[in-house]
């Protein structure tokens, strides 16, 4: 579910690393002017498009995505992590009441999401990210990027993978969610809803 990203010049060309049902995998060209900002200091680096696309470039090519940014003039914004915050409980770590309480608060004042909307999301996604990190057992951070792998990584259960046709909305969910607070998405529970809405 993330694509390989290349930045060619003025453009990014983006190839799904899933095949199609053709066979091979579908490549698209994303101007550099229809990028909205990007994040080199996210983990991982992330580009954001005007059609509210989060795009995801590997650390080790994070001066690459700087260069590309300094000669497209594109700017450099950071948002709050939405999802680091929401998948905080699915990391292999225990966190306090204390802390547990000022996560909450972070993600009313970033993201205007109250304790039930955290609830919600967090239930939605809970199975798939669990079965996630029972693999990977991350304890320091999870994020939207490893929500989008979950949902479509082959050795997930069945059950708790993202169906191939729900993915797109899925996805355009998640990356709502991941926009809130940062001036571009709605603001408060109208992302917080099934993914398909």
């Amino acid at each position: 579910m993330n694509p390989d990203v290349l930045l060619d010049g003025d453009r990014l060309r983006i190839r799904e690393t899933a095949p199609t049902a053709a066979g091979a995998a579908r490549e698209r060209a994303v101007p550099a002017t229809s990028v909205r900002d990007t994040d080199p200091d996210a983990f991982p680096p992330e580009i954001r498009t005007a059609e509210g696309e989060t795009l995801f470039v590997p650390a080790d090519r994070r001066g690459e995505l700087e260069r590309f940014c300094a000669v497209n003039r594109i700017p450099r914004r950071p948002r709050p992590d939405v999802w680091g915050d929401l998948l905080e409980p699915f990391s292999d770590t225990g966190f306090t009441a204390d802390h547990q309480g000022a996560t909450l608060t972070r993600l009313r004042r970033a993201a205007g999401l109250d304790a039930d909307d955290v609830a919600a999301i967090r239930a939605r996604v809970g199975p798939l990210v669990r079965a996630y990190n029972a693999v990977h057992q991350d304890w320091c951070h999870l994020g939207l990027a490893d929500l989008l792998d979950a949902a479509t990584a082959d050795w997930i259960p069945e059950g708790l993978r993202v169906a191939p046709a729900d993915r797109a909305a899925f996805r355009t969910w998640a990356m709502r969610i991941a926009d809130l607070g940062h001036g571009h998405g709605p603001s408060g529970g109208g992302a917080v809803g099934h993914p398909s809405t």
